[in-house]
């Protein structure tokens, strides 16, 4: 065979090689594409989230599967097209995502753009949570664990400051005991309690503080020793008292008299109490249930001038709580030590998502 022979065999064996991977229409055959996962419209793509299983996600504009790999344009590298194996790709918590942020259609309730539904269980537990520690000023809360506190100022600032219960014997204590105690001034007054020192722990810096309480079980003390008094027909209006029951009870503001070295608080006349005659230096409270059943509101009915003060329980028409919880108001006093601050809310910043494994 020559020369020319060979080169024309070798021609034909080309020729019918490249015909075999030519389509009819004379352009190369090209491999089916499969459709895109997303359902985000081509001609407008949205951001997306694509999870892998590690639990990290990658901020993808669309994605689709090729074989074994998963192809995705990032959105986080100016729209880079990029590829990661099919078997570390998270399908169930994508597409759950996608669901959970889809468009909806027209003619659905929910507006565009508006948040997905939230369950209603889950508002009831947020509302429950939130009733536990109520929001009584801008960021302040009310704590988990004090019983009593009151609402000061000082400086501008609005501040919650533990109330601490004495009867004059006891330690101080911050839960809510029960000391009962029958009482009868008839013409003259009697001493009631005796508080050590002539100034509260506690010094307020506003007239008409307001005072929140826990609602829960109280402790009923055994062994305390009732004055027996007769009461002359006291006020029937009063609520019939539940033993452990705070909200049975009605409370007063008595003034203490300040003596050298102690603090005396008198008895005053229960069955005067909402009448028409003020008891001296007795000042009625309005109480108030806040939502959620777990703290009560008590408001003083009028100002309190400078002095010292001790919140009384009145359990009954004829018993008190010799538990009282003693306070000063004095405007240039200085701030209290355990007062409870605002707290501000912080700004929402997204954390770091963990790197590929």
């Amino acid at each position: 065979m020559d020369k020319t022979e060979r080169m024309r065999t070798k021609l034909l064996l080309i020729l019918l090689l490249v015909a075999g991977f030519v389509g009819t229409d004379g352009f190369a055959a090209q491999p089916p594409q499969q459709r895109p996962l997303a359902s985000a419209s081509d001609s407008e793509p949205r951001r997306t989230r694509l999870f892998l299983k590690d639990g990290s996600y990658q901020v993808v504009m669309s994605y689709r599967v090729v074989g074994d790999r998963v192809r995705y344009v990032s959105a986080e590298r100016g729209g880079a097209e990029e590829e990661i194996p099919v078997s570390l790709v998270d399908f169930d918590a994508t597409h759950k995502w996608e669901k959970s942020h889809a468009q909806p259609a027209e003619g659905d309730a929910q507006a565009p753009g508006s948040a997905p539904a939230i369950d209603p269980e889950l508002l009831k537990e947020e509302a429950d949570r939130a009733a536990m520690t109520p929001e009584v000023a801008p960021d302040l809360r009310l704590p988990e664990l004090d019983n009593m506190l009151a609402l000061d100022t000082f400086q501008g600032q609005p501040q919650l400051v533990p109330l601490p219960q004495s009867d004059g014997e006891l330690n101080h204590n911050t839960g809510h005991n029960i000391l009962k105690a029958v009482v009868n001034p008839l013409s003259s007054s009697h001493q009631l309690v005796q508080l050590k020192g002539e100034r509260a722990m506690v010094q307020l810096h506003v007239d008409k503080p307001v005072l929140y309480i826990r609602l829960g079980e109280a402790i009923v003390p055994s062994g305390s020793t009732p004055l027996t008094v007769d009461t002359h027909g006291a006020s029937t209006a009063m609520k019939d008292n539940r033993p452990g029951d705070p909200t049975a009870s009605r409370y007063v503001i008595v003034r203490a008299d300040v003596r050298t070295g102690s603090r005396i608080v008198s008895s005053f006349k229960i069955g005067l109490l909402g009448g028409t005659k003020l008891e001296e230096d007795v000042v009625e409270t309005t109480s108030e249930v806040m939502p959620g059943g777990h703290w009560m509101k008590l408001t003083p009915q009028q100002s309190l001038t400078f002095g010292e003060y001790a919140l009384m329980e009145v359990l009954n028409d004829k018993e008190v709580n010799l538990g009282v919880w003693d306070f000063g108001v004095h405007p240039t006093a200085p701030a209290n030590r355990d007062a409870i601050l605002p707290q501000p809310k912080r700004p929402f910043a997204l954390s770091p998502r963990r790197p590929d494994r």
